[in-house]
This record gives C-alpha cells, sequence and structure tokens, in this order.
C-alpha cells in the first residue's frame, strides 16, 4: 500500500530553550522509520502542562539537541512502517505516547510499542489528547492503587486532563469516586462524566463533604494537582489506604497520618498498558475534554495560554501535506 510522504514537514520547534516565544514554526525533515518504528502522519496533538518545562530546559529529556519538537503525545494515520513492526499496519488510525517527544509537528516516528489503534468510539481529534493521560490515568488507577469494585475513591485535580479520564476509567472499574475539581463548570464536568460526588477545591468545605461521601474513610486517592484543599481531602483516607500521584505534582502530597502509603509514578506506556486503557475505553461512551484546540502555527499561544483555567487538555490541530 503506497502512501505519499513528502521530504519535509512543518513543525513547532524550539531552537534554545526559553519562554513561549522560542516555539516558533520550522520546515524539517520527515523522519523515515527504522526497525520497529512507525511513521504517522498527524492530525492532532496534546498539549500537556508538562510541555513547558520541557521547552524552558527545566525538564530534559534526553541530550539536548536543536531544533527540538516537543509533545508527547498525538493521534493520526500510519504511513509507513519499518521492519519489524506487527502491531499496526499502514492506513491505522492510532494514537501514540512517546517520552522523546515531537509531536508538534505534521509527523511524527515513534517505536511501535509506543503507539496503539483509536477505539472506534473516540474521534481522532480527541484522541490526540488521549495517549499520555490515559496511560497516566491508567497506571494510578490499577497498577499503583489496586482500585477495585466497590472502592471508595478520591480523584484531586478531577476535571484535568489525566484527572477527567481517571473519574471515567475508575467508574468502568467499580469504584465509587469523589472528584475535586476546579470551578463550577469543572465540577459540572466530573458529575457530567459519572462521578458519585463532587466538589470545588477551591470553594468548597472538601474535608466534610469528603466525609459526608465516605463516613468510614476513602480507600485510596489519586492526586494530580496540587492545592489549598489537599491535605484537608486527604484527611479523609482510612488506615490502610493508599495515595498515588505522578511524579511532577509539587508539592507531593503527604500522608495525613500512620499506616497510609504515598506511592509517586511515571506513567510508561507499553503495549500491555494501551491494550488494557483501550478495553476499558471501548466498553462505553468515553469522552476526552478538549480544554481548547490550537492550530499547529500557535503553538506559542497555546503555551502563554497553559496557566489559564481550563478543563481537560489543551490540543493542536494539524493539517498534513
Amino acid at each position: 500500500m503506497e502512501t505519499f510522504i513528502p521530504d519535509t514537514m512543518t513543525a513547532a520547534a524550539i531552537d534554545r530553550y526559553g519562554g513561549p516565544e522560542v516555539l516558533r514554526p520550522q520546515v524539517l525533515p520527515v523522519q523515515r522509520p527504522r526497525n520497529q518504528e512507525v511513521l504517522i502522519r498527524l492530525e492532532s496533538a496534546g498539549v500537556g502542562v508538562w510541555d513547558a518545562a520541557i521547552r524552558s530546559g527545566e525538564l530534559q529529556l534526553g541530550e539536548a539537541r536543536f531544533p527540538q519538537v516537543i509533545g508527547n503525545d498525538g493521534a493520526g494515520t500510519v504511513v509507513a512502517v519499518g521492519k519489524g513492526v506487527g502491531r499496526v499496519r499502514v492506513g491505522d488510525r492510532v494514537y501514540a505516547y512517546a517520552y522523546r517527544g515531537g509531536f508538534y509537528a505534521q509527523y511524527v516516528t515513534v517505536r511501535q510499542d509506543d503507539v496503539a489503534l483509536i477505539p472506534p468510539n473516540v474521534p481522532t481529534d480527541e484522541a490526540g489528547a488521549l495517549g499520555a493521560d490515559g496511560v497516566t490515568a491508567l497506571i494510578g488507577l490499577e497498577d499503583k492503587l489496586e482500585i477495585g469494585t466497590g472502592d471508595d475513591l478520591l480523584i484531586y485535580g478531577a476535571s484535568g486532563g489525566i484527572g477527567h479520564l481517571a473519574v471515567q476509567l475508575a467508574k468502568r472499574i467499580g469504584a465509587h469516586v469523589f472528584g475535586v475539581a476546579s470551578g463550577e463548570d469543572g465540577v459540572a464536568l466530573v458529575r457530567r462524566l459519572g462521578a458519585d460526588a463532587a466538589a470545588d477545591g477551591r470553594r468548597d468545605d472538601v474535608a466534610a463533604a469528603v466525609h459526608e461521601f465516605a463516613p468510614e474513610g476513602l480507600d485510596a486517592a489519586l492526586v494530580l494537582t496540587s492545592g489549598e484543599s489537599l491535605q484537608a481531602a486527604l484527611g479523609g483516607l482510612r488506615a490502610g489506604g493508599k495515595i498515588a500521584h505522578p511524579n511532577g505534582v509539587e508539592p507531593a502530597p503527604a500522608a495525613p497520618g500512620p499506616g497510609i502509603e504515598v506511592i509517586a509514578y511515571d506513567g510508561i506506556p507499553s503495549p500491555e498498558t494501551f491494550d488494557r486503557l483501550n478495553a476499558w475505553i471501548a466498553a462505553g461512551p468515553f469522552h476526552v475534554e478538549l480544554g481548547q484546540t490550537y492550530e499547529l502555527e500557535d503553538a506559542a499561544r497555546a503555551h502563554q495560554e497553559l496557566d489559564q483555567h481550563h478543563l481537560g487538555k489543551r490540543a493542536l490541530r494539524i493539517h498534513a501535506h
């Protein structure tokens, strides 16, 4: 199956570390896939809150080489595969999540282990913002907290990119979910996605709401952001409960008492994790909230607005050749 692949592409790249202004459109070569690699013509890419730290140089993933294309997840169509690729085929709609970046571009080459088919109930534009946050949510829930049917779970940061996906996944798993969200719109989103109860982390009496939700104590908490009400919310954990948070949540949550385990983790992609994630997503209606969508050429503006209130995850809309 022949697919036209151009020699060059447009990408939002940096030539040095710095503020949003260093992120600008450039014409760069399209990298052909090598063994075990897949070339994707991208239609959308996620804009993660951690992307700013990579752009500024605060967080460096491997050796610094410029120009550098950032962005860790996106979605589109497979247009070429290297030797040994059996996970996907040319023409497949896929989403991907790779630590080494490269997704703020019309094309990206990634390892086949970092790619999954887009579930049929997820549009491609939404799938672009699914990889990193979906994998991180699932690992926190299933692998670290070991959530099961009937567990009382707190998700702190429930209206954010990872959080709103975690709400839906936790409900699929069978947990009772209390979501602490940002703003009235965040609370409304979390309730709409199936949370059993929700509160505004900045305005509500979160400790009282948690106690009303789980009088015997919460079994677990997934912490995705910091906040003034965080420790008050965690005070509702029972002895023997667990707290999990992705590395990068600062300050990290503290155990509110003895006998409560705090687990820091990274959301590392793998074929097995993608397959589990896809199985949960395909089990019923699923929604990826795009807080705002920008053109690829407006990536710098997306970074300027990263700290502004938004729901879900921002994304870039990409028009390939």
